[in-house]
């Protein structure tokens, strides 16, 4: 079992940037489908923020930028970044690269990339960590989330909503740190998937066109998902990782202030607490208006569900992420002393006008 236990580093604050625009999941495809309504109203989305122009490095710099005010960090004393998206800007170059020279850090910085979905705030978050325990990286940006993404016209698109994180770590001797319990399951990769999309098979043809149990038309460029198998999946697989990172680190997840899912839907995340027997209010959720934003979907829950509520006071966390890969992990860590910062609205055409462009 993949367990970690890093020490000495805590998290300093969370930022998170989304598109202006509101998509209401009601008049987004009214009309098509009498059966429409229904569907929303199980997956419990009724709005997220979309842009067709807007870039994930967009918002995750303009969530930096945020995030770096608030804590009075100067740019040239961060000493690494880790970007997490399956949307980056481009197959290459590395977004992380674009990102050190938008931000104007250091050309000492350390900048990397992670090509993870749901999972991936978790898994970023331990190897950002692990660099940073024995002091010689003492400060870090976590930037995660996806922008545009092609789920085509179909009823997946009403799941999904675009947004940029930051977490920032700071090394902090003698905190507890953090403690993770991963898992991955490649034998279920297809369950949500972009079949053409890759060097695996690159052809476009009108003849790949699907037509899936819904009325709508997909191509196999867009990505689909296998709803039932991955349900089953997400309802099994997470309590499972959650009860063996407590069993293993002596935890009662029960007296924990927060259990911050990853934000799937009201269907698979109802099911969890559920099964978990956590309460309501501690299963706190975003999806409702933010929609499932990938690896964004934990810090933007924590962000916008808890600022005024966890600023000054020692809060107890357990998270998961759960998603495409099959790939899972959860984490327990504390909070104190972290700045929340507003949320940032970013207008499609708000990041021609600035500097770093």
């Amino acid at each position: 079992m993949a367990f970690l236990d890093i020490k000495n580093v805590r998290i300093a604050g969370m930022s998170t940037a989304v598109p202006k625009k509101v998509v209401h999941n009601d008049d987004a495809l009214k009309g098509s489908d009498e059966n429409i309504s229904k569907y929303i109203e199980q997956i419990g989305i009724i709005e997220r923020r979309e842009s067709l122009k807007l870039t994930v490095s967009d918002l995750q710099v303009m969530s930096a930028e945020r995030m770096l005010a608030d804590l009075a960090w100067e740019k040239d004393s961060v000493d690494a970044i880790l970007c997490v998206s399956l949307t980056p800007d481009y197959p290459l170059p590395v977004n992380a690269c674009l990102i050190q020279d938008r931000l104007g850090l250091s050309k000492e910085c350390y900048a990397q990339d992670i090509c993870l979905g749901c999972s991936g705030w978790v898994y970023g978050l331990s190897v950002l960590s692990a660099f940073m325990r024995d002091g010689n990286v003492k400060r870090g940006l976590l930037l995660t989330g996806d922008g545009r993404m092609t789920w085509g016209k179909g009823r997946n698109a009403l799941q999904f909503g675009h947004a940029g994180c930051v977490t920032a770590l700071e090394y902090a001797p003698g905190n507890e740190g953090f403690k993770f319990n991963f898992g991955t399951d490649g034998s279920g990769f297809e369950a949500v998937i972009m079949p053409q999309s890759g060097m695996r098979k690159m052809e476009y043809d009108e003849e790949l066109i699907k037509r899936f149990d819904d009325p709508f038309m997909q191509h196999s460029m867009e990505a689909e998902m296998n709803e039932k198998e991955f349900l089953s999946f997400c309802v099994n697989a997470v309590p499972k990782s959650i009860n063996e990172l407590c069993e293993h680190y002596g935890i009662d997840y029960k007296k924990c202030d927060y259990l911050v899912l990853h934000q799937a839907n009201k269907i698979i995340n109802q099911h969890i607490a559920e099964k978990m027997n956590v309460a309501p209010e501690k299963a706190i959720s975003s999806y409702e208006h933010f929609g499932n934003t990938l690896s964004a979907s934990i810090p933007i829950t924590i962000t916008t569900q808890l600022k005024g509520e966890i600023e000054g006071k020692n809060t107890n966390f357990i998270c998961c992420g759960f998603g495409v890969g099959l790939s899972w992990g959860s984490v327990s860590f504390s909070t104190k002393d972290i700045v929340i910062s507003d949320l940032v609205e970013v207008d499609d055409n708000q990041f021609e006008d600035l500097t770093w462009v």
